[in-house]
């Protein structure tokens, strides 16, 4: 038989967490296919040990009813709600209160981080905002202990990140798009209803919000194609839902598919950077070694030597750039000066051997180190 759960007050009044008949409220109730609690539990059960978990709560649908479920799904593991607070919106303060409420109602402590977003790093509020929500989620993981943070994406997260990715001209592993399970600074992030329908999702919180008087709180952004991932929900998605019905869940195989090759890419790439007398550290290898591989090793090598090395992925036009100074080397001996900045990091040959060093302080580095996260 299911525990009940309960409701989470809403900020204009107070329920008890019984329906209009006075019963509990349980999980085959906002839940009758089963498919996203069977999700949960399964997310669960991958981990034998004992160390706290917590829910990822903006206070919207998603991340609501992902904590409601996984408040059964846990057991006796203990759970936090974590709750950023960006302060980019009037509402800032309002949505932290509606977690706290939620978190009253499902029994589970809360943690609010308040943090502030830097846009003026030139890289755009939304990634501003992601990599700072992420910082503070890893600051409260890490002060209570910690392990696992559930994430509450969903299908068509996952094909609106593969169509946003596939615009801005992402290879291979960023077309693999979100992952199901990732590690970013020693935290575990699952996110069990990748391939989870919306609209279960929305089905379930109607059927919660109908027997409890829960609703969740809106984002604004979410409807303002200021934002790009709003503009793809409110410009693109109409039309393709018209034409192509299911281009969600078909965006979502191709990041499947495009996963697994991804896969077997990096095993080349290891493979081929194993050949050319790397450096212990994976800081430098030989330039006679990697002018024996075909072009397109050359370069696929070159990508996996960023990687390897936290920096985020060149253009197009500066790796080839950088492939054409190496290969020019040749001809033009070890004793001419060969420099390439690209980050934080500068490309140099020294001896025969290519090798990356930090570039001078002061020198203006364009994009920095990447957030493997944001792989």
């Amino acid at each position: 038989m299911n525990p009940p759960l309960r409701a989470p007050g809403h900020v204009c009044a107070k329920h008890t967490g019984q329906a209009a008949s006075g019963n509990r409220v349980t999980v085959n109730d906002i839940d009758p296919t089963l498919q996203l609690r069977t999700a949960l539990e399964a997310a669960f059960a991958r981990d034998s040990g004992d160390a706290p978990w917590a829910v990822a709560v903006s206070g919207g649908v998603d991340s609501a009813m992902l904590a409601v479920l996984a408040s059964h799904a846990a057991g006796n593991r203990p759970l936090y709600l974590f709750h950023v607070h960006h302060g980019l919106f009037g509402q800032a303060d309002l949505w932290a209160e509606q977690v706290e409420q939620l978190g009253q109602a499902l029994k589970l402590p809360v943690r609010v981080a308040h943090t502030v977003v830097d846009t003026t790093a030139g890289q755009g509020t939304e990634a501003a905002a992601r990599q700072a929500r992420y910082a503070a989620l890893e600051k409260l993981a890490g002060e209570l202990g910690v392990t696992t943070i559930l994430l509450a994406h969903h299908l068509g997260d996952q094909a609106e990140t593969v169509l946003l990715r596939l615009l801005r001209g992402t290879g291979p592993t960023g077309l693999a798009a979100m992952a199901a399970e990732t590690r970013r600074n020693g935290i575990r992030y699952v996110r069990p209803w990748l391939e989870a329908d919306r609209a279960l999702i929305i089905d379930a919180a109607r059927r919660y919000g109908d027997a409890t008087g829960w609703r969740a709180a809106t984002d604004p952004s979410n409807a303002d194609p200021r934002y790009t991932r709003a503009a793809v929900r409110t410009l693109l998605a109409p039309s393709l839902d018209t034409r192509w019905p299911g281009w969600r869940a078909i965006l979502a195989r191709h990041a499947r598919l495009t996963a697994q090759a991804s896969v077997l890419l990096d095993e080349v790439a290891r493979a081929d950077f194993a050949k050319l007398d790397p450096s212990e550290d994976a800081s430098s290898f030989s330039l006679a070694a990697w002018r024996e591989l075909d072009a397109v090793h050359q370069a696929h090598v070159l990508r996996h030597w960023f990687d390897r090395n936290g920096l985020r992925m060149p253009t197009e036009a500066r790796l080839e750039a950088l492939v054409r100074q190496l290969r020019q080397l040749h001809q033009l001996g070890h004793d001419r000066q060969m420099l390439f900045d690209h980050a934080q990091a500068r490309v140099r040959c020294v001896q025969g051997r290519v090798l990356l060093e930090p570039r001078p302080a002061g020198r203006s580095g364009g994009a920095g180190r990447r957030s493997p996260a944001t792989r």
